[in-house]
C-alpha cells in the first residue's frame, strides 16, 4: 500500500506545508508515501529520503495537450502502483486524480482546503468530489457550504501542529507586528498595513514585518511610501525558516478575506505569539481561537477593529501574556502524529 498526496506544486504554501508533515510522518510509520506534483517541480520543504516526490507535468495554462500527457502519466503511474490510496489537496488535483483513475481500483480521499464558495469551479468540483470515498474538511460550517449528500462521507479534521517548530519564548517580546502568508488580494495585507499605519500614532516602537511573497507585493511597497511608513516595514520575502525568526514578535495578525485554516495562525499560536484573525467565513480562526483567551477575533476587513485590537495587545502586558500562555496550548493537542494517524482511520486505512 503506498498514499499518493497530490498537489500541484509543494512551494510555500500552508497546504503544502501539511503535506510535508504528514508525508514524513507517514514514512517514519514504514508507510510507502509519493507525493505527486502535476504542476511544476519545486519544493522548498523538507522531506524525509523515504519520500517520493514526482513531477507528472509542468503548469499547463490551460494547454489540452500538456493535460492530456499529465493524465497519460498520472495513470501509468497509478496503474504501476495498484495498491494505492491517492489523497488529493486541490479541487484540480481531484478532478485530475479521477479521470487518471478511470476503471482502476484506487480509492480516492480528497481535502478541502479553502472557502468552497471561492472555488469558482463548483460544479465541476461537486463532479469530482462524488467519486471520492471521503470528504476531509477543516471546520463544520465548512459543510454547509458543500452538497449535503457529501456529509455521511465527510469528516472534520483540524491542522497538524509541526513539532520542530520553536518553543515560545520566556524573556520580553519584540515590538514587533509579523505577517506570514502570501501576499495575495483573499489574504489582504493590505488591510494590515492601513492598520499599522493608524497604531503607529500610539505606539511608534513597534516594526511591521511581511514574510511571503505575490502579486500585491509592488502595491503594499507604494502604499507604505505613501503612508511615510516605509522605514517601519521590511518585506522579507518567502523564507523556509521564518518560525525561527518570528518566535519572538510581539503580536501575529491574520488579515484574511476568506481562509480554510490557516496554517501559520495555528503555529504561531503553538509559538506563543499573541494572535490577530479576523473571523472568516467557515470558521477557521473561530475553531481554533476563544476570542479574549487565546487569541483576538476581528470582523473581516475591518481596519479600525483591527487597530483597537492590536493597541489592547501592546497596551496590556497581562492580556497579552494569557493570550500566549493560553494560545501555547494547541501544540499539544493537535501534534502531527496524531493528526496523521487520525486521517488513516478516516481513510480506513489499518496498519
Amino acid at each position: 500500500m503506498k498514499i499518493v498526496f497530490v498537489i500541484p506544486n509543494m512551494t510555500g504554501g500552508g497546504t503544502e506545508r501539511v503535506i510535508s508533515l504528514l508525508a514524513n510522518e507517514y514514512v517514519k510509520q514504514g508507510i510507502k508515501v509519493a507525493i505527486m506534483m502535476f504542476a511544476g517541480d519545486e519544493c522548498v520543504y523538507k522531506l524525509e529520503p523515504e519520500v517520493e516526490l514526482l513531477c507528472v507535468s509542468e503548469q499547463s495554462f490551460g494547454n489540452v495537450r500538456v493535460r492530456i500527457k499529465r493524465l497519460l502519466r498520472m495513470r501509468r503511474y497509478f496503474k504501476e502502483n495498484a495498491e494505492c490510496q491517492i489523497f488529493s489537496f486541490c479541487v484540480m488535483g481531484t478532478v485530475f486524480s479521477n479521470l487518471a483513475a478511470i476503471g482502476l481500483d484506487c480509492p480516492l480521499l480528497v481535502a478541502e482546503r479553502t472557502d468552497p464558495r471561492t472555488s469558482g469551479h463548483d460544479l465541476l468540483r461537486n463532479l469530482a468530489y462524488m467519486r471520492a470515498r471521503k470528504l476531509v474538511v477543516q471546520t463544520k460550517e465548512c459543510l454547509n457550504y458543500l452538497p449535503s449528500s457529501f456529509r455521511k462521507k465527510s469528516a472534520v479534521l483540524p491542522n497538524p501542529v509541526d513539532e520542530a517548530i520553536p518553543f515560545p519564548i520566556e524573556y520580553e517580546r519584540k515590538k514587533t507586528i509579523v505577517y506570514l502568508g502570501r501576499l495575495e488580494p483573499e489574504k489582504n495585507p493590505m488591510l494590515l498595513l492601513d492598520a499599522f499605519a493608524q497604531f503607529l500614532e500610539d505606539f511608534p516602537e513597534y516594526h511591521l514585518h511581511y514574510y511571503g511573497s505575490g502579486s500585491l507585493e509592488k502595491k503594499l511597497r507604494e502604499c507604505a511610501k505613501e503612508l511615510d511608513i516605509i522605514s517601519k516595514v521590511t518585506w522579507h520575502g518567502f523564507c523556509i525558516d521564518a518560525k525561527q525568526k518570528i518566535v519572538d514578535a510581539g503580536i501575529f495578525v491574520l488579515p484574511s478575506n476568506y481562509e480554510g485554516v490557516s496554517n501559520a495562525m495555528v503555529e504561531a499560536m503553538a509559538m506563543g505569539i499573541p494572535v490577530i484573525a479576523t473571523n472568516c467565513p467557515i470558521g477557521g480562526a473561530a475553531t481554533y481561537i476563544r476570542n479574549g483567551e487565546n487569541g483576538l477575533l476581528v470582523p473581516v476587513n475591518d481596519a479600525k477593529e483591527m487597530v483597537a485590537a492590536m493597541k489592547k495587545i501592546a497596551s496590556n502586558s497581562l492580556l497579552a501574556k494569557r493570550l500566549s500562555d493560553n494560545s501555547r496550548k494547541i501544540r499539544e493537542e493537535y501534534p502531527a502524529r496524531v493528526i496523521a494517524d487520525r486521517l488513516l482511520e478516516i481513510a480506513g486505512i489499518t496498519l
